[in-house]
């Protein structure tokens, strides 16, 4: 059966696999959605995609960023027995690893593998209260030994990801996937030079993705000094805080009320001035929001606002259940209310109003 337009470029992206530094399938697949709705359409040197929209190009320069990489693995090395061992690409919890499908992207093809475990038979109770160490940890691939595992194309440095199809589910509004974090904010990106095809804007847009952000947020650094914006939002995933076991001072977004806006994460304070004015626009357009703060992790935006001179910026979430896990969940809502939000605000953004936000 086939998608409508979005979800299929939601499957398209989410589908690919693109783990930090090896984000080629990923970029030109979002280069095949982008571009009828660009301008130009180029990448820095280390691949972070740049697509430009000039509404006026006298006008400042506004950057939309997601970023291309989803979490996976390295492989280091084969073991005689034709087991592979790995180096973690981004943050992962040992618990949500063990018994996983995975595919290993080799010289010849993807193979499938599964992230091996011990049966609970043989471990002591003690053991099983345990979560295994990451270094532990093997992929097997069915091989039966070096040799063969060779044979097959794998070699040190080519990359793993996880196996998740593209699903909507029972509920339509919800969507499974991997890799939200954070194809959907390359969707969102995407979405938003469309929405502008055929609106004036007074400024110039680059909707951009973004490589190695689960790694450092390099991407995000390299690309910025390219566009060189004066003002930018980095738009990623956000923790949901609508699930059993969560505490609400813990996560304070639900799925499907609105995305969020960043007051404080790790990497970056979001501009005040820029947020006061996401806000009025919001508010002036009936669009539904949240605030939220991660104190332990951060976006693209710790990067991008340091660009220069500096840049006012703003990471916006989209809230979403189980991110750096195999498979995640998240709202359509919040990716339309996303979209509505950022054209409204860019709509706004013209010269005199940057130069107030800037102060």
């Amino acid at each position: 059966m086939s998608l409508e337009p979005t979800l299929q470029m939601f499957k398209d992206l989410t589908e690919a696999p693109g783990a930090p530094g090896h984000e080629q399938n990923v970029r030109n697949i979002m280069r095949k959605w982008i571009l009828p709705f660009s301008h130009e359409v180029y990448q820095d040197n280390i691949g972070s995609l740049v697509a430009k929209k000039v509404g006026n190009q006298n006008g400042p320069k506004v950057m939309v960023a997601g970023h291309l990489d989803e979490i996976g693995f390295m492989i280091t090395h084969i073991t005689d027995d034709g087991f592979l061992r790995f180096q973690t690409l981004g943050g992962w919890w040992e618990q949500v690893m063990l018994a996983q499908r995975v595919s290993v992207l080799t010289s010849k093809g993807e193979i499938e593998g599964v992230i091996g475990s011990k049966p609970p038979h043989i471990l002591s109770a003690e053991a099983r209260k345990k979560a295994v160490d990451k270094k532990e940890m093997f992929i097997d691939i069915g091989a039966t030994s070096r040799e063969e595992a060779e044979t097959f194309g794998v070699r040190p440095g080519d990359t793993v990801v996880p196996i998740c199809p593209f699903t909507v589910m029972k509920n339509p509004k919800m969507l499974m996937a991997k890799a939200w974090d954070n194809r959907i904010g390359c969707a969102i990106a995407i979405e938003v030079l469309k929405r502008l095809k055929d609106e004036g804007h007074p400024n110039e847009v680059y909707g951009v993705g973004t490589v190695q952000e689960e790694v450092g947020l390099r991407g995000a650094q390299t690309s910025a000094h390219v566009v060189q914006p004066d003002i930018a939002f980095a738009v990623d995933v956000g923790i949901a805080g609508d699930t059993p076991g969560v505490k609400p001072d813990e996560a304070l977004a639900k799925m499907g009320k609105g995305p969020q806006l960043l007051i404080y994460d790790a990497s970056m304070i979001g501009h005040k001035d820029l947020r006061d004015f996401v806000v009025n626009v919001a508010e002036e357009n009936d669009i539904p929001f949240q605030y939220d703060y991660v104190p332990g992790g951060g976006t693209d935006a710790g990067k991008m606002h340091l660009t220069g001179n500096g840049v006012p910026s703003l990471a916006i979430g989209i809230a979403t259940r189980y991110i750096h896990s195999h498979a995640a969940i998240l709202h359509r809502d919040d990716f339309e209310n996303a979209v509505n939000l950022l054209v409204e605000v860019i709509k706004k953004l013209d010269e005199q109003t940057v130069k107030q936000i800037i102060g």
